[in-house]
Formats: C-alpha cells, sequence, structure tokens
C-alpha cells in the first residue's frame, strides 16, 4: 500500500513527501554542479581564478583589471557568476582613511592546474611504494600487466591463443624489424610520437610527446619504469629475439630513448672490449 500525501503545507496544499524532498535535493545538487561547470565554461572567468590563485592575498576588481586587461565591469560581471558557483568569496578589505571599503575576492579552494587523471596518476605514482626500487620493480611488472592485457587474445603470428600460451611449440621468433614496426603502432596508440632510429641487430626507439610528461618528470622512476615493462613485455608477446633493453628517462628535454639490442650483438660488442 503507497503512502498518502505529506502533511498540509501552507494555503492547505500538499506538503512534499519523501519522495519529493529527495527529488527536490537531486535537482538541487544538480544546479549547484551546473552552476559550477557554467562558471568555468568561460576562459576569462578560469583566468580571474588563476590570478586569485596566484595572488598573495585578496583581490579587488580594479586589481584584477590590471591584472588581466578586462574592464573592471566585466570583471565585476564574471566574479559574481565565480561567487555564485562557490568558486569564490568576497569580504571588506580594511580601509586607513575614511570611505567605502572595498570589496576584496579570494579562491575558495587552491585550485590544481593538472586535470584529474594527471592528478590521479601523480598520487598513484608517489604513493605507489616506499622506496624508488621497489617502485620501479612494481611499476615494470604493471607495464608488463598491460603488454599482456594488450596481446593476451593473439599469436606472434596473429592467430587467436588460449591463456598464456605463446603459440604453437617451437614456434620461430620473428625478424626484429617485423616485430618493431608492431612496437611502434603500439606506443603510437597509447599517445607517444615514437621514432625508429638504429641499424640491423641495434635499435633506438625515440619516444617523443610523452602523453605523461607532467607525471613523468616527477616520477620517473615509476612512469618511464612502466612503459619499459610494458616494451618488454610486448616484445615477448611478439616473439622478438633474445634482446638487452634499456630505457633512459630524458636523454634530451623530452625525450626517452628505449635502446634494444640482440644479445648476439651485445656479445661481440663485450668481445671487442
Amino acid at each position: 500500500m503507497t503512502g498518502g500525501p505529506g502533511p498540509a503545507g501552507p494555503g492547505g496544499r500538499s506538503g512534499p513527501s519523501g519522495d519529493g524532498q529527495r527529488v527536490g535535493a537531486a535537482r538541487d545538487a544538480a544546479a549547484d554542479r551546473s552552476r559550477r561547470h557554467g562558471a568555468l565554461a568561460v576562459a576569462s572567468r578560469l583566468d580571474l581564478l588563476r590570478l586569485l590563485r596566484a595572488a598573495p592575498g585578496p583581490l579587488d576588481a580594479r586589481e584584477l583589471a590590471l591584472e588581466s586587461g578586462l574592464a573592471v565591469s566585466t570583471v565585476r560581471f564574471h566574479l559574481d557568476r565565480l561567487a555564485a558557483a562557490g568558486l569564490v568569496v568576497s569580504g571588506p578589505r580594511a580601509r586607513s582613511t575614511p570611505g567605502r571599503p572595498r570589496v576584496t575576492y579570494a579562491p575558495t579552494s587552491p585550485g590544481d592546474e593538472r586535470g584529474g587523471y594527471e592528478h590521479l596518476a601523480a598520487m598513484l605514482a608517489a604513493n605507489l611504494a616506499d622506496s624508488a626500487g621497489e617502485k620501479a620493480a612494481r611499476a615494470e611488472r604493471a607495464g608488463r600487466a598491460w603488454a599482456d592485457e594488450c596481446y593476451s587474445a593473439r599469436s606472434p603470428d596473429g592467430h587467436l591463443i588460449v591463456g598464456n600460451a605463446r603459440g604453437p611449440a617451437g614456434h620461430q621468433t620473428r625478424a626484429l624489424g617485423d616485430v618493431m614496426r608492431e612496437v611502434m603502432a603500439l606506443f603510437t596508440e597509447v599517445g607517444f610520437d615514437p621514432e625508429l632510429a638504429g641499424e640491423p641487430g641495434a635499435k633506438r626507439v625515440l619516444l617523443h610527446a610523452c602523453p605523461f610528461l607532467g607525471v613523468a618528470k616527477a616520477h620517473p622512476e615509476v612512469v618511464c619504469t612502466l612503459h619499459l615493462g610494458l616494451l618488454r613485455g610486448a616484445l615477448e608477446h611478439l616473439a622478438a629475439p633474445p634482446l638487452d633493453t634499456r630505457l633512459v628517462p630524458f636523454a634530451e628535454p623530452g625525450l626517452c630513448v628505449a635502446h634494444l639490442t640482440t644479445r648476439a650483438t651485445a656479445a661481440r660488442g663485450a668481445s671487442r672490449a
């Protein structure tokens, strides 16, 4: 049996039921989110918010107008929208002379210039383990697991496989050049702009345009080692010849370099030395 209408409200009208209150609360919450997103949808408001976050203390509309190049009236309009969205708070500035105090504005949160995913990645990288060595070990395992996920449904020759099988027994290793074409495609899909260099038996993968650059600079032992694990795992799945692999983070500004050397080539170099 369903409940009847809520108690009578002012004027004899039925008051909201429990369901009505929940719907109203959800509607209010949605309106709050809409105001916040709407306030941040205008570039000028974002600029004003950044100025407030960078300032050593609250600023008034005239000071913000000077900093931003906007008209004072425009600044006040945007500040009203930011205040309505709960992104800034206002208050009077104390005066040493008679007169009406100026209204100043301050941000309600310090903010973060990074995107949500970048911030999440940075927090995970920072807290992955207590030591740099353990962070690197875990990151490489994660990279290899990433490769497992990418290649778990097919063998090196393109046929579907089951479980952890790597193709038929006695499967021959593939030519390094053929393997590298697929490795380059993989790292392109990940978000890099990879470039292949080197000579037969020794390759270098120049990893331009790292899609995780901000986090990688702060935590190369995690991000760069994860990509090394991805590379090593991919080479195994693609039946590459035995290789010595290493990755040099930021060999040049904004560029990481992966070095791949076949074991025979490495042995010849060692014997000459």
